[in-house]
């Protein structure tokens, strides 16, 4: 096991997941949390599952608890389904769940907009039995189009992720390359050049793929880094991934971009979590 080398981890730009990290706090004190932590970035899933279109109350809530944190929102999901749960995105299937994906994608640009948020995840979605991909596809370009121009509205990116195949099965973008082809195809049809690839260390090697060869061929088109410890998708060092000379690799391969922990800790709870990354490299620079 290599474990994680903390003299490495300073320079990076690090931002904790609120959607995974500081769960075992209602969602408005997980801000408040990571601040306490030494965290000054943040960035969330879609926080509310149940719906794409939340009251303007709730909204109003987690803005106050992001400022008075004192933190910055980096990264947003648009709404995806229930997750965690079944679903991986919504806005590849059709009926319902494409209405919603759409729906949100103006309640999520206006959300992120206020806080400055500059990067936007949008999750493709799983393969529905029955219906011809192809169709998927389509409808997925359209609404990945409507939300890079959303995104384009107040400055930010559209990224699009690739999921391991071992968790999430029925998600057809399970490399690297899978990714990126759909974000060239946004942008091709938006001229905007915002759509980028979310690239998720630990996805990328449940799914077997060479990590180097990846950042050293996409690490231009990289427009946000997530980071769990392979396999568990734990706290880093606890796992087989060698994340601190891969972080390395990035920078050296002029991906300067913040990278964002998105793991389980596990039976760690609130800063125990965060005891291999040292204070003065949490906050960002």
């Amino acid at each position: 096991m290599p474990g994680f080398d903390p003299s490495r981890a300073v320079g990076h730009r690090f931002d904790v997941n609120l959607s995974i990290l500081f769960t075992e706090l209602p969602l408005l004190e997980r801000p408040a949390a990571a601040a306490a932590a030494g965290f000054t970035e943040v960035e969330l899933w879609w926080p509310w599952p149940d719906t794409p279109t939340p009251p303007r109350s709730r909204l109003d809530a987690l803005r106050t608890a992001i400022e008075a944190a004192g933190v910055r929102l980096v990264g947003l999901n648009f709404y995806a389904g229930m997750l965690p749960g079944p679903d991986r995105g919504a806005l590849s299937v059709p009926g319902a769940e494409s209405d919603r994906f759409r729906a949100n994608v103006d309640v999520v640009a206006e959300f992120a907009g206020s806080l400055g948020c500059a990067a936007l995840n949008a999750l493709y979605g799983n393969r529905i039995p029955g219906v011809d991909p192809a169709t998927q596809d389509e409808l997925a370009l359209e609404n990945l189009v409507s939300a890079a121009r959303a995104a384009d509205r107040i400055g930010a990116a559209l990224l699009v992720e690739a999921l391991n195949s071992t968790d999430s099965p029925h998600y057809p973008l399970d490399s690297a390359e899978a990714a990126v082809a759909v974000a060239d195809r946004v942008n091709e049809a938006t001229g905007l050049g915002n759509a980028a690839f979310l690239m998720d260390l630990y996805h990328l090697a449940v799914n077997g793929e060479d990590l180097e060869r990846v950042i050293d061929r996409y690490a231009g088109r990289t427009g946000h880094v997530q980071i769990a410890d392979h396999p568990g998708r734990g706290v880093p060092g606890t796992g087989t991934l060698p994340l601190a000379e891969l972080l390395t690799r990035l920078r050296g391969a002029g991906y300067g971009g913040r990278v964002g922990l998105e793991y389980l800790p596990g039976g760690r709870r609130g800063a125990d979590a965060f005891d291999w990354l040292p204070r003065e490299a949490r906050a960002a620079r």
